[in-house]
């Protein structure tokens, strides 16, 4: 599934987008996890982007008579094409632009979306109620140890809640927690000020070392431009069960939590 940074590379891939003007929407399949507005191709036709923005997991695509809200789900992919390839079995929804770009949604299990607001997009239902962006200034270890303080759950269940922060998806809430030092069964609310401080820190830098490669290309991730990520191949934990710690040489393990599968080294992450 694609997390924060994979988003936010798709999101950076499509700024050349910004200032076109929509020619013709064509929906192919509007049976998404949410039905795709009938209306767009009347609603956007003639209509510029004014800006590409990113809340949590949602691409925010700005015009004048509202928003565009795309999600990619489990499998989505938003394809910047230079001109109107012939549609694929997946590829469902199309905006042709005036310059002769096409964006393309691609999404073989349709658990992505596209959705529209004419009001702010901050009200919508999806994001009114999400936390902080996790490379905010709002999320410090202030803010982090607060909202810990009476959670029973195990940290990485915790971190993984988008009310809390948004984006500290599976792989980097494992890999973040093996970079702050923190065993991922720990009780939330035992994390002290200081080692909040620390797991802040490390998942801002994890997101941003992903940012950096690329993101990651587990399956079927790619970019706008069509380039997979890199970050998988400088992970210490994720994926690594039966493997040495690349610190201490311990083997990797792998456990359930929240029913995802959840990597640390018990040498380094003493709980």
């Amino acid at each position: 599934m694609p997390e924060l940074p994979e988003v936010e590379i798709t999101r950076r891939g499509l700024i050349p987008l910004v200032g076109q003007t929509v020619k013709e929407v064509l929906i192919r399949n509007a049976n998404m996890r949410w039905p795709i507005p009938a209306h767009l191709p009347v609603t956007l036709a003639h209509q510029q982007i004014k800006s590409l923005e990113r809340r949590a997991k949602y691409i925010l695509v700005k015009f004048d008579a509202g928003t565009l809200l795309l999600h990619l789900g489990m499998s989505g992919r938003i394809c910047l094409l230079d001109r109107n390839y012939p549609p694929e079995k997946h590829d469902h929804f199309d905006i042709l632009f005036d310059s002769g770009h096409l964006m393309r949604l691609r999404d073989p299990r349709r658990f992505g979306a596209v959705l529209w607001t004419a009001n702010s997009p901050e009200s919508h239902m999806l994001i009114s109620n999400l936390g902080p962006e996790p490379l905010s200034d709002s999320f410090d270890a202030n803010y982090l140890h607060m909202q810990l303080a009476s959670r029973d759950a195990a940290i990485k269940v915790a971190i993984m809640d988008s009310h809390l922060v948004v984006g500290v998806g599976n792989i980097y809430a494992s890999e973040s927690l093996f970079r702050a030092k923190i065993h991922p069964q720990m009780p939330a609310k035992d994390l002290s000020e200081t080692a909040c401080q620390r797991l802040v820190n490390a998942i801002k830098q994890t997101l941003q070392d992903a940012l950096a490669a690329g993101g990651s290309s587990l399956r079927d991730f790619f970019g706008a431009d069509g380039n997979p990520g890199y970050f998988q191949q400088d992970y210490f934990v994720y994926g690594r069960a039966g493997q040495p710690c690349k610190v201490c040489g311990q083997q990797i393990r792998n456990i359930r939590l929240g029913q995802r599968s959840t990597f640390y080294c018990d040498q380094c992450q003493k709980l």
